[in-house]
């Protein structure tokens, strides 16, 4: 059976302390509603974008928000295919109930990956054929992975290990990175390994309640240092199959990405005030609302002359009906009468 070759190093302890942490302030932070729906919508883009972005594709975040959200833009029709089919693949992901991730959960998450985008007899097919993985720049093969015949016992005896490996045996965290890494070295599949390996270490997390209210996106911090991501990857091979590189860089950046959640989670804690000051009742903020509380806990006030900065496309008129609200819910307080008047959060 698979058995990964790494040790406990002070670093992996430090950023497994760091990620508990983060978990633990976002778990119990009370959000209202919109707050979190608002978070996992952007997490969601976020993945999607960066997820495609470093495969190739061209669409900017923008322009994938606007796909996601069922708008038309001019792109490359493999691009917005690229887009739609990651969002399926994280809802299927949300959606996993199983206890156990099986060969056919990864074909099934390759299938979603490459809808439309390979011939059918590919799609969420092992490879029957040998690949190498070359250097885009100089042509030069960086990786060779493992004979296609030996894809399906490979991917058995990882399976088995994962699926039989408790929390109290190795933390969550390092079991969705050995699983990213694994799937990147096996590399079942003709097309699309990266972002299957990547979406099943996603699923690793979300299984084992590691999904943090789904408000992260790791494909960001690979997406930001590319050759980074690559040259992480790679340490393994060069070590002797020794993972501990590997591993510190996958931690790091899942602490990383949970430390700058965790902070503007901290920073929303004008919603306990919120709550405190209604009672404890969840209360219902529109879009616009939640950007005039994000743009007062950053400036420390609103007034009329920033009216425009804030909504460029809006009325005066339907910003001060947008503050007149937040008045009477409460959360926001009036300070002088004319148009220099500033709006305040409630303390």
């Amino acid at each position: 059976m698979y058995s990964p070759n790494f040790t406990i190093t002070n670093k992996l302890l430090r950023l497994i302390g760091t990620i508990e942490a983060a978990k633990e302030v976002i778990e119990n932070s009370p959000l209202v509603p919109a707050w979190e729906a608002k978070f996992r919508e952007e997490a969601i883009v976020r993945t999607v974008h960066h997820g495609t972005h470093i495969e190739g594709n061209e669409l900017n975040k923008t322009e994938a928000e606007q796909v996601l959200a069922g708008g038309k833009i001019v792109g490359r029709d493999r691009d917005i295919q690229e887009v739609l089919n990651y969002r399926n693949v994280l809802k299927f992901i949300e959606g996993y109930d199983k206890k156990e991730i099986s060969e056919e959960t990864i074909k099934h998450i390759h299938e979603l990956t490459t809808h439309r985008l390979l011939p059918d007899e590919q799609v969420g097919e092992y490879r029957k054929t040998q690949v190498v993985v070359k250097n885009s720049a100089t042509g030069e093969i960086t990786f060779r992975p493992p004979p296609a015949i030996e894809v399906p016992f490979l991917l058995r005896s990882f399976l088995e290990w994962l699926n039989g490996t408790t929390d109290d045996q190795v933390h969550t965290a390092l079991k969705a990175g050995i699983t990213h890494y694994e799937a990147v070295r096996i590399h079942p599949f003709l097309d699309g390994n990266g972002r299957v390996a990547r979406a099943t270490a996603t699923l690793v997390l979300f299984k084992e309640g590691y999904d943090i209210k789904r408000f992260f996106a790791l494909e960001e911090y690979y997406d930001r240092e590319p050759m980074a991501y690559y040259e992480a990857l790679q340490s393994v091979g060069k070590a002797g199959g020794n993972l501990n590189v590997w591993l510190e860089y996958f931690i790091e950046g899942l602490a990383i990405e949970l430390t700058r959640i965790k902070e503007k989670v901290k920073g929303l804690s004008t919603d306990l005030k919120i709550k405190k000051s209604l009672g404890g009742q969840q209360i219902s903020l529109s879009e616009r609302q939640i950007k005039i509380i994000e743009y007062i806990q950053e400036s420390g006030f609103l007034q009329n002359k920033s009216f425009f900065e804030l909504f460029p496309m809006v009325s005066e008129d339907t910003v001060l009906r947008e503050l007149k609200d937040l008045l009477k819910k409460g959360i926001v307080v009036k300070e002088g009468t004319t148009k220099g008047a500033r709006y305040v959060l409630r303390t």
